[in-house]
């Protein structure tokens, strides 16, 4: 099941570096919402809330971009892959373009970690990391990455960089919120089934609500 799951994720990576692009111009709608991982959270403490629903039967990844030029804060947590039974965990990881990420291996067998642009299939790295030792690296192109070890050939996932801090997995109803947003215009994007959707929305005061179809 987890190895499926894994693949399930490099193919939403594969299909989305390449598909076409469709605006929704669907009305807003909420959705029981997902928060984005810690380790792209921006700061809730001020800026608005968006919320959002993804209308799709898939795994849908999102992002929050700003129309033009913006600066945001360094990440407060560094993101975490690990590597325990055989296994890459979490199955995708959300990362901050930029900003240091720690490649883990908590495992009783050496492992090495092979990450490799989805896009270009240009190497990011690939090293190996015996039991309790730690790697740092920091993605320097927003995109998805593919993940695996060359010692373990089922072991595999999926890696997301994005120069914003704002991005998410919608949860099982496609549900998406994020906090803190400053007031402007953004883009979101989305990424599911093969598909690459974006709609522009302008954040206001409080609550803003987007639907994604």
């Amino acid at each position: 099941m987890k190895r499926a799951a894994a693949q399930a994720l490099i193919a939403l990576a594969a299909l989305a570096v390449s598909c076409s692009r469709s605006e929704s111009s669907a009305g807003a709608r909420g959705g029981n919402a997902a928060a984005p991982a810690p380790a792209a959270a921006a700061d809730a403490t001020a800026g608005a809330t968006v919320v959002g629903k993804v209308h799709a039967s898939s795994l849908a990844v999102v992002a929050l971009e700003p129309k033009g030029e913006r600066a945001f804060p360094p990440q407060t947590e560094r993101p975490v892959m690990d590597q325990v039974g055989l296994t890459f965990g979490p199955e995708l990881l959300l990362v901050r373009t930029g900003e240091p990420v720690e490649f883990r291996n908590n495992d009783d067998t050496l492992h090495n970690v092979n990450v490799k642009d989805e896009q270009t299939r240009e190497q990011a790295f690939n090293v190996a990391i015996p039991t309790g030792g730690t790697f740092e690296y920091t993605f320097k192109r927003d995109g998805f990455y593919r993940v695996g070890c060359d010692i373990h050939p089922a072991m595999a996932a999926s890696i997301f960089a994005a120069s914003t801090p704002y991005t998410a997995v919608a949860d099982g109803e496609g549900g998406f919120e994020f906090a803190g947003v400053p007031p402007g215009p953004w883009t979101v994007t989305v990424y599911t089934g093969g598909r690459r959707l974006l709609k522009d929305v302008e954040v206001k005061g409080g609550v803003t609500e987007v639907s994604i179809e």
